[in-house]
């Protein structure tokens, strides 16, 4: 049976990020991940998840100037200093709230400029982000996202981020593997799973078109979840989707699909 954790960056909008923690722990979860951690004191994010019972498995690095429309800065040529940063500061995070997965945000790079310039930038940027991670008992993560939401992101294949970890090595960096991502891309979801298994970290759910919760969409989720499990897909998969209305409400879905 599939290990849920919920989103907290985008579940329970109903109560302050804060109070968050609580109120997945009332909903049954285990475990959670958000995008980042950065606007708090990770002693208070710690406070937050030893007081609900939950476990932090994963967090994305600094992202750049998310208000100006960056994602991240691993393929953008000129910011290695600044992404070697954010990696540092990442860590520290990962060591406070004993997370073991980071996802390393491949960003947008700017306009004019070459595939290969950004691939070898990004390529380079994250080999010295898997040693320093694994130095620290850390394992990155690379997520493919769909152009819909995020035009010009540079990683948008789990073949493309497959060869980077092939080139990198498995054991210092993993696959992110998104469902709705990857339905929106490239489609053939459980054939993409299949060929991709041994690289997988980390797993994450939405329903096609409008991200909302499974069973909202196209996908069918009793095949693709009975795959998983058929797959022996260990980790955990983050529920990171929009309510369609109120959170609690909504989880529904998992008595729909028996997970």
């Amino acid at each position: 049976m599939p290990r849920l954790a919920a989103n907290l960056s985008m579940m329970f909008n109903e109560v302050p990020f804060l109070d968050r923690f609580d109120a997945a722990a009332k909903a049954g979860f285990q475990a959670v991940e958000f995008l980042f951690p950065y606007e708090y004191p990770a002693a208070e994010l710690k406070r937050r998840l030893d007081a609900s019972g939950l476990r932090q498995v994963l967090f994305n690095m600094p992202p750049g100037d998310w208000a100006k429309g960056e994602r991240g800065t691993a393929s953008l040529p000129g910011r290695q200093a600044e992404f070697r940063e954010g990696v540092k500061l990442a860590l520290d995070y990962a060591m406070a709230l004993d997370c073991r997965l980071m996802h390393c945000m491949a960003g947008i790079p700017p306009a004019g400029t070459a595939f290969g310039t950004a691939a070898a930038m990004f390529a380079a940027n994250v080999a010295w982000a898997g040693e320093q991670a694994s130095v620290a008992g850390v394992r990155l993560c690379l997520e493919p996202i769909n152009h819909r939401d995020m035009p010009g992101f540079h990683l948008n294949t789990m073949a493309q981020a497959a060869a980077v970890i092939a080139a990198i090595g498995a054991d210092k960096v993993g696959l992110q593997f998104d469902i709705y991502h990857c339905q929106t891309t490239e489609g053939d979801i459980t054939k993409r799973m299949e060929l991709h298994m041994p690289f997988i970290a980390h797993m994450q759910l939405a329903d096609v078109p409008a991200r909302n919760e499974p069973g909202t969409g196209e996908i069918g989720w009793p095949f693709v979840f009975r795959r998983i499990d058929e797959l022996g897909y260990q980790g955990w998969i983050g529920c990171e989707y929009r309510p369609a209305a109120d959170t609690v409400a909504g989880l529904a879905w998992r008595r729909q699909f028996g997970v």
